[in-house]
């Protein structure tokens, strides 16, 4: 499960929009975002509440706190929510040692309260954990000994009787309201594929629960299912980090491709570089080398599905130039190839490796690199030997594994090489 957050925008949206279709009542949400590309006159006309309400504004960045770090301005109207946007809006600032400007904000009707109750999701690889407490908002730290939590294995639903130990002490006239709610917001969770949800807090308005506070984030790889469902959801990335040349240049390309195409830069400086397909077999080859205590050593991480040749040399030529350049004599790894494959063709996109290998032979020399592929699946044997054939060509070391050897093992090698 690849667990991405979203925007508290894009998760209020999704709330309202199916909670309707999935437990038959509505939350009045009214929400909108602001960018440096937004024209306040276009926004004005769609949402006209902006007009006649007292309003909250805010970043919408994945960072948290944003009331104790005075990012959170209340009660204003229309024309100081814009001033306080224009202020701020690009404004680089630091939360908890990551640094970035402001880019985006969410704007909400100001809603005086009195009740701030706390309520989350969790998923786990069995099932969920599911808290709430009535000493809700930005003390929920301190009061964390107050949440109260149940696990509910996985598809198993969420009933009275689940829910009794969690909101036994409350009121009996909201009881049942907030009991709905979190029934509602539990449905919303399951049928969406989220992997977390936290208001903190949501309030009672009129006597209903209402998220003044939501934090989302959904299982990308359900995507393929809920495309209809999630609409135009945005996966930002987080608050700190800034896209290289490289890395949007890979982003665009996997954009255009009909298999999926991954880069991120970790260390230019590292010695440990890689060009794994598929996530698992990534993951799996990533968390080895930091297991061995050579985290700070990994250039990047990387993966691919499916790609085309074409697309696997542009993909390879630029981690390439990351692992050759600027040479200090000590010896570096590349590390090739995956876990077995089911539909990737392994001589296909070994043949974009080695176009992209051959145009850096000279500087695989200079930079002391030792290659190690370890790979199966579709012509995984004529992929193999070109690239057992392809070390005396370039002139530098490479060692060749089928699929009996054990992937972790290839990470060792590498880091005793090196």
């Amino acid at each position: 499960m690849a667990r991405r957050k979203i925007r508290e925008y894009d998760s209020k949206r999704l709330l309202k929009e199916h909670i309707k279709r999935l437990a038959n009542f509505e939350i009045p949400i009214c929400s909108a975002q602001v960018t440096k590309s937004t024209d306040f006159t276009e926004v004005l006309e769609k949402e006209a509440w902006l007009s006649s309400k007292r309003l909250v504004v805010k970043p919408d960045m994945l960072f948290g706190k944003r009331g104790k770090s005075g990012l959170v301005a209340l009660n204003l109207d229309l024309a100081q929510v814009i001033q306080f946007v224009k202020q701020r809006l690009g404004r680089e600032i630091e939360i908890e040692g990551c640094k970035g400007p402001i880019t985006t904000f969410i704007i909400e009707p100001f809603i005086p309260h009195k009740e701030e109750y706390y309520f989350a999701i969790d998923s786990e690889r069995l099932g969920c954990n599911i808290s709430f407490s009535e000493c809700g908002g930005i003390e929920i730290e301190e009061n964390w000994d107050k949440v109260n939590s149940i696990f509910l294995p996985t598809d198993s639903p969420l009933t009275d009787g689940e829910l009794a130990p969690l909101i036994a002490s409350l009121p009996l006239e909201v009881r049942g309201k907030i009991g709905n709610f979190m029934k509602g917001v539990f449905a919303v969770f399951q049928d969406l594929d989220f992997s977390f949800i936290e208001m903190n807090p949501f309030t009672l308005v009129d006597g209903e629960p209402y998220p003044l506070d939501m934090r989302g984030e959904l299982d990308e790889n359900a995507g393929f299912k809920n495309e209809e469902k999630w609409g135009n959801v945005e996966f930002p990335l987080p608050f700190g980090r800034v896209l290289s040349p490289e890395e949007t240049f890979v982003e665009e390309l996997n954009e255009k491709s009909k298999g999926s195409l991954k880069f991120t830069l970790l260390n230019p400086g590292g010695r440990i570089w890689s060009m794994n397909a598929g996530g698992g077999a990534s993951l799996i080859y990533t968390d080895t080398v930091g297991d061995l205590g050579y985290a700070s050593e990994l250039g990047n991480y990387t993966e691919y599905g499916g790609p085309t040749e074409e697309e696997m040399v542009k993909l390879a030529r630029v981690i390439l130039n990351f692992a050759t350049a600027n040479p200090d004599g000590r010896k570096r790894a590349l590390l090739v190839g995956g876990n077995i494959a089911n539909l990737t063709d392994v001589g296909a996109t070994f043949d974009g490796i080695i176009r992209a290998l051959r145009e850096k032979k000279t500087e695989l020399q200079k930079a002391n690199m030792h290659i190690y592929v370890r790979r199966g699946g579709p012509n995984y044997k004529t992929g193999l030997a070109k690239m057992q054939a392809l070390g005396e060509e370039l002139g530098v070391p490479v060692e060749v594994y089928g699929p009996d050897a054990v992937m972790s093992g290839i990470r060792n090698r590498a880091i005793e090489g090196i």
